[in-house]
Formats: structure tokens, sequence, C-alpha cells
């Protein structure tokens, strides 16, 4: 049988079978047909390799899903219709489970690939991947309200029912593929053609005048172009180029032996490639995507690395919602950790919006990442650059490299104005993008840590002020609830901070209350307060209190104060009480520390500065 007619029964047997697990992945018949049209066009340009392989199906279904996963990325799961009924309760039961559990599932029952090529495949451990088969197994029984014996003959089916579609001729097929052999034959040897000119020009040229590598000197070579332009699903946005170079990365930071590990689209395993990432990408209809990930070889110390992504959206408005969505996963980072976020800036000059966050990972070993962020038309670009250390390398030579990504992109179709390589971006504070609801609060990634505990913190959900405000020391008796001047205040809201983990005593804690009053209401509430802390060790001798920070204004003023209490002979209590105001917008912040357990004075006053930007940034 000749290679061709081993293709053509290939592509008519494995066709329909391929298009029912691709379309399972998805639930986009368009998208899976596509997909799978695709990667027999890739077999077919590959076909001598692939056909060595001892199932060639096993070369193609990665390639399709792939590329269905590629251009689907996480769009609202598309319902066709038409379906059966039975099919379609599957369909929506494997919506439900996350994109890994329906590719272990989908593997094991239309697939029959072994447990060992599967892990390899998604790219998990063995053991992992047992795991994720068991609970997609389980998840699935319990959205499809059916027994997990049932599982395997409610995926099998779907290969009863495939979707009707128009399948390409093979002729057509193989067509396509062989011009893709072609045209990448055709490229190879332009660049060797060229090669051979350059280097005859460098050899013959007269005078011992100074060659040139001017292109234009090979432009007579040249590659056919392709015989139909590819849909816009088809082309290829962002080329490798765009992204930073590992070269850049050594140029600009400390560290030797930098070296690019990979590049890629990012749609194999979890897809959490930077600290703080909520999402496979921060535009979940994005046109395209790529991640270079670049570090410092082992022993080399302290370790480093850099992760740079670029997102290509479908407008404008979309990279401006991906960019949002960005920053509230580095500002909140709800990741479950101890990542604290230490400062924001703005880079200026630098694309239509660029933000610079610096956050450190106090889980041994400590880690300090410098977060750069940057949308230049539809694109949005992110550098994350991380070493081992509790110190901030170089803000500034941070942001040259986020204008580097930036400047990768700006020329591409859609992108925006390229940075003034004349000019380094400059940065400037800023209050902290937004991050709680309501926004005027602080979140666990604003609290530093506190000395024997590494456990992170953990905040109640904000709620009403009710009754006590837990905030206020012995010696204001402060409450949100009342009124003042005739005034009652508005949005007052309280939460608490605890660390479960650590099992500390019950009055252990930070709690934030705030609020909103009239302006000249909320000078005459500090006001008010500041008076009750400054004569409380005359009305209570058994009470200390130390004046930490106090500064006024007419928009803003902060106060902090450090208090000890008497309790017994024996026993004292500590308490850490701040008070701010901007504008109308108040706060009270308390803390008690255990014996053991405390927060640097610094480091509280440092959280009474950033809740004091929380409230300006939040109304």
């Amino acid at each position: 049988m000749s290679s061709e007619e081993e293709f053509d029964a290939f592509y008519r047997d494995a066709r329909d079978r391929l298009l029912v697990q691709t379309f399972a992945l998805t639930g986009d018949v368009r998208v899976a047909r596509s997909a799978v049209r695709d990667a027999f066009v890739e077999a077919w340009h590959h076909w001598r390799k692939v056909s060595r392989h001892a199932d060639p199906e096993d070369w193609v279904r990665p390639h399709a899903w792939q590329h269905a996963h590629r251009r689907h990325v996480a769009r609202p799961w598309h319902r066709e219709k038409g379906l059966d009924p039975e099919v379609a309760a599957t369909l929506e039961a494997l919506a439900k489970i996350t994109h890994t559990q329906r590719r272990v599932l989908l593997l094991t029952h239309l697939a029959s690939v072994r447990l060992e090529d599967m892990a390899h495949e998604v790219g998990l451990t063995v053991e992992d991947t047992t795991r994720e088969l068991q609970t997609a197994t389980s998840q699935l029984a319990v959205h499809r309200g059916s027994p997990t014996t049932a599982v395997p003959l409610l995926l099998r089916s779907l290969l009863e029912t495939p979707p009707e579609v128009r399948w390409p001729r093979v002729s057509i097929i193989r067509r396509s593929g062989a011009t893709r052999r072609r045209t990448h034959t055709t490229i190879g040897a332009v660049a060797a053609v060229a090669a051979v000119a350059l280097t005859g020009a460098l050899v013959s040229e007269p005078g011992g005048a100074r060659p040139t590598l001017d292109r234009a000197a090979v432009g007579s070579v040249s590659a056919p172009r392709p015989s139909s332009t590819p849909a816009p699903e088809d082309a290829q946005v962002l080329p490798t180029s765009a992204m930073v170079a590992v070269d850049r990365v050594a140029e600009l930071l400390p560290g030797r032996g930098w070296e690019e590990t990979r590049t890629h689209d990012n749609t194999h395993g979890d897809g959490l490639v930077m600290p703080c990432q909520q999402a496979r990408y921060a535009d979940p209809r994005l046109v395209d995507a790529l991640v270079r990930e670049i570090r410092t070889p082992r022993g080399a110390e302290p370790r480093r690395s850099v992760v740079a992504t670029t997102e290509a959206s479908r407008s404008t408005a979309a990279a401006r919602a991906a960019m949002a969505r960005l920053g509230d996963w580095f500002a909140r980072c709800a990741d479950g950790g101890r990542t604290q976020l230490l400062d924001t800036s703005t880079v200026q000059g630098l694309g239509a919006d660029a933000v610079q966050l610096v956050l450190r990972d106090w889980d041994d070993p400590v880690t300090t990442t410098v977060v750069g962020m940057a949308r230049s038309g539809r694109f949005v670009v992110t550098t994350a650059s991380s070493v081992r250390s509790a110190r901030v390398e170089l803000p500034r030579l941070q942001a040259q490299l986020l204008a580097t990504a930036v400047a990768g992109v700006c020329d591409l179709d859609g992108g925006g104005r390229c940075p003034d390589d004349s000019r380094a971006p400059e940065l400037r504070p800023r209050d902290p993008l937004p991050a709680g609801d309501p926004a005027t609060m602080i979140v666990e990634t604003d609290l530093p840590p506190v000395s024997g505990v590494d456990a992170p913190w953990v905040g109640t959900d904000p709620e009403p002020v009710g009754g006590d405000n837990v905030a206020a020391t012995r010696c204001d008796r402060t409450s949100f609830a009342g009124r003042v001047g005739g005034q009652p205040f508005r949005r007052a809201t309280t939460r608490t901070f605890l660390i479960p983990e650590a099992r500390l005593p019950v009055e252990f804690g930070l709690t934030e209350t705030v609020g909103l009053l009239p302006a000249p209401q909320a000078r005459t509430f500090v006001s008010d307060i500041r008076r009750k802390m400054s004569t409380c060790s005359d009305r209570d001798l058994g009470t200390e209190v130390l004046t930490a920070a106090s500064r006024t204004g007419a928009a803003e003023e902060l106060a902090v104060w450090h208090v000890t209490v008497e309790v017994s002979e024996t026993r004292s209590v500590k308490y850490y009480m701040a008070v701010a105001r901007s504008g109308g917008q108040v706060l009270q912040l308390g803390f008690i520390p255990a014996p053991g357990v405390e927060m640097d004075r610094g480091a509280f006053l440092a959280l009474a500065e950033r809740g004091l930007q929380r409230l300006r940034s939040g109304a």
C-alpha cells in the first residue's frame, strides 16, 4: 500500500473519532472540525515520521486538541442545537469540570491511552494523573446525576452519534499538507541561499569596502506566497520574535548564565506560570498568547527567573478588561499563600497603561517578585522577575524590561504607541490597585508577616457594623454605629484578620473598621479619638499610650498609637491602633499581638499608611 493510500485510509477511519473527542473537549463543533482538519494537514506534512508511530492517532490527537483549546480558550460553553438529550446532558456535565479533568476522562474512555502515556500527554505525574482521573469521574457523575460506574458508558455513547459535519476531501488535506511542506522547505532554502549570497559578498567585496547585511541584497530570492490567506482564527498573531529575549534579560538584570527554558502558548498543564495568577489567560476570549520562561541555572545563588507573557485580544476594549483582570490577580493575590504587596508604581511613557508591583512571598525560601504589566493597543504584556531573596532588585531596570516587552508588540497589527528608545521609562509611586470589596478596605496581601508564625493571614468577610467596634481600644471606645454632629455613618463596614493555622490565643488578630461621614463630621470624629488617646494615661493609670506617628491636613490625616494595658501585676496586654481620614472616609485599625507573635512597629505604621491609601483610592 502506498503512503497516500495509507494516509487516506487513516483519515477516513480516525476523523469522526477525533472529532467526537475534540467536540467533547470544547463543546464547539466548528472549532473541533477545524482543529481536526488542521491536525490531519500537519500529519500529512510529517507523514514519513507519523506513519512510523505504533498508532498515528496518538500523534494527531494532541495536535488537534491543542489547536482546539487555543481557539476555544474558555469561551462560554457552546450549545449545539439538535443534539440527543442524553448527549447534551453529558456535554453539559463535561463543561462543569476543568480542562485537565476533561482531558484525562476522554483519554481514558474515548482514546484508551495507557496511564503512563496519559500522564506524559497532560504534563502531570502518574500519581497526580490518577488523582485527577478519580476526581474527574466523581465530579462528572455528580453533575450528570449518575453513579460513577456509569461514566464510561456515558462517554462512549458519544461515539455512537458523532456530529454531522462536511469533511474536506482527502486530496485537499494532502494538497494542503504538501503545500505546507514545500513552504517550510522553501523558507529553509531561502535562508541557505541568503547565507551563501552574503558569504559571497563578503569574500568578493573589492577595495576592502565595509560589507553590508542589508536584506535587500537577497531580495530576488523569495518564498512563494501561500495559495490562500488563512482565516483570522488560524493566523499567527504573535511571532516568537515579539517576546523578550534572554540576551536582553541578561543585559538588564543581575545574575549569570541566564537561559531560555521554553517558549509556549500556555495550553498545557494548569497554565499558572506566574505568582498570584488565577487563570490560564487574563482574556478568556483571546486570539493568541505566548509565554517565555527564562532563569539562571541551578546552583547560581540566589536563584532568579523571569516569566514574560503576551496576550493578543480581539479589541482594545477586551485588552483593557484583561489588563484590569491582571491587576486584580496581583493586587489581591488570592492564592492562599503568604504573599505581601510591598509597592505599586505607575510606569510612565510606556503604552496606554503600565504598572509595576513589588510582591514578596514570605514562605521559605523568601522570594521577591517585581511584576510589570502594560497594554499597547490590543496587546497586554507582563514581566514577572523573581529572586529568592528579601530584597527588591533594580525597579528602574525592571521597568526597562517591561518597555522591551511593549516594544515587541507595538508594531504588530493592533498595537499601540511604541516606547521612546531615547528615554528610560519613569516610575511614579501610586496608590495600590483596587482589590477588596469594598475597595476602601485592606486585604490579606497588605498585611506583613508576624514573628514566630509561618502561616497565612485569612480575613473574615466584610460585614456591616453592628455592636462593638473590635478595632477600638479601651481608651477611645470608638463606635461607627452612632451619629457624629447629627450625621449618621454610611457604609460602615468591619472585618477581622486572623491566622487560623497557628492556633493562637483568641484575643490575637487585626481588625479594620471603615465608614463615611461628611468631611466636617469626619474631622470631628478623628479629633475626638485623638483627644481621648492623649488623655487616656491620665484617666487610666494602668494604661500607657505612646504616639508613634501623627500628621494632620485639610484633606487627610493619620495617627498611630502603641498602647500597653496592665491587666494584673504580672501580665500586660499590648495594642497597636491607628486612625486615618481621607476627605469624609475614615478608618480605625487595631492589632492585638500574642506572646512571641508580634508585628514590627514599623510594619504596623506602614500598614496604617496602606489603609489610608486604600481609603483614598477606593473612594
